[in-house]
């Protein structure tokens, strides 16, 4: 099987960015302000985020994660979007969490097909002491390949983010899903504050962050620049920003939900760009459905992470051949060494 790496190396440098000064506004960013970028004529946003984009990451290369749920299933909360919740009939089994030789191999694969940064996933609401502690193994484990570590395991007390950052954790994500005025549409087993607080704990711990959200669960266009306005006014703003397009998973609350209009996915890739321009803006769930054009325009739009590896958790993903195809018919390289810890 191609991997990334395999992509001709002509290719991969042929590309001549001529020097781009952009004049970033500076935060606090008010829900306003954001509303203004998104409703911008199309082609006058994309230029604009272009110019941000190349001004902070001239190299243009893609950082590609690959994603693995270690425990699946069965979470006590009642996320609307999400296929793992106990309580919607989704087909998920919920099972334990895997053992170190088998999340080693997975990390040893991706790292193989071109993956620099390996993020695991646990159902939990919060995890306990004893997770933690079995977690902490897994991150050592990984990082001893030479990966990025990156872990989402529910909100974390200040002693469990320090403990993670002790095991050499890098990034820790936290989605904060959609803006503060709609959450209660889509989850009432916790709280907005609970995110931000799980947020503080790993920025005191001196993790970096991972923060987005996910579009397209019936959300209005001002809880679409609510939702931006509330990751770039976090001090500082995540080091990683992925944006899902909901999948609509059947037997989840919000599997009718109509999907987003794909351009303006493609804005709120763009704003993403503008309002935090040093960041990893990561292009996540949903790329399955979008087909090359879109992904191209969001590349564009200064999107330059991708989850690699045909499934994000328990959803589907395009697999590493289609991604390889796609980064070579863009004239795209795959980044070929990691950031520990950093805002590029």
């Amino acid at each position: 099987m191609m991997g990334v790496n395999d992509l001709p190396a002509a290719k991969a440098v042929t590309l001549h960015r001529p020097p781009a000064r952009a004049e970033v506004p500076r935060g606090p960013w008010s829900v306003a302000a954001v509303q203004a970028l998104l409703d911008k004529p199309f082609n006058d946003l994309l230029f604009e985020a272009q110019a941000v984009h190349r001004a902070h990451f001239p190299e243009g290369d893609i950082e590609l994660a690959t994603l693995l749920s270690v425990k699946t299933g069965g979470c006590p909360e009642n996320c609307g979007y999400c296929p793992q919740a106990a309580e919607f009939d989704t087909g998920v089994k919920a099972q334990k969490l895997m053992e170190v030789d088998e999340v080693v191999r997975a990390a040893q694969a991706a790292r193989d097909a071109g993956a620099t940064r390996f993020c695991m996933g646990a159902a939990w609401r919060a995890p306990k002491d004893r997770d933690v502690e079995k977690v902490a193994v897994l991150v050592e484990a990984v990082k001893g390949l030479g990966l990025q570590t990156c872990a989402t395991l529910g909100m974390l007390k200040p002693q469990h983010a320090q403990q993670l950052k002790a095991a050499g954790l890098d990034y820790y994500n936290h989605n904060l899903d959609t803006a503060p005025e709609y959450y209660g549409d889509i989850v009432d087993t916790r709280t907005y504050q609970d995110r931000l607080d799980t947020l503080a704990h790993v920025r005191a711990a001196g993790i970096s962050v991972c923060c987005g959200g996910i579009v397209g669960m019936g959300e209005t266009p001002v809880h679409r620049a609510g939702l931006i306005a509330q990751l770039a006014n976090l001090d500082p703003y995540p080091e990683s920003v992925p944006i899902n397009s909901l999948v609509r998973v059947p037997g989840t609350p919000l599997a009718d939900s109509d999907p987003i209009d794909p351009l303006d996915f493609v804005r709120m890739i763009a704003v993403a760009r503008i309002t935090m321009p040093k960041a990893r803006v990561r292009l996540s769930a949903g790329r399955q459905q979008m087909g090359e054009a879109v992904q191209a325009l969001c590349f564009l739009a200064g999107a330059n992470s991708i989850f690699y590896g045909d499934k994000l958790l328990v959803t589907g993903n395009p697999d590493v051949e289609a991604d390889v195809q796609l980064l070579r018919k863009l004239g795209l390289r795959a980044r070929q060494t990691t950031e520990q810890g950093a805002c590029a």
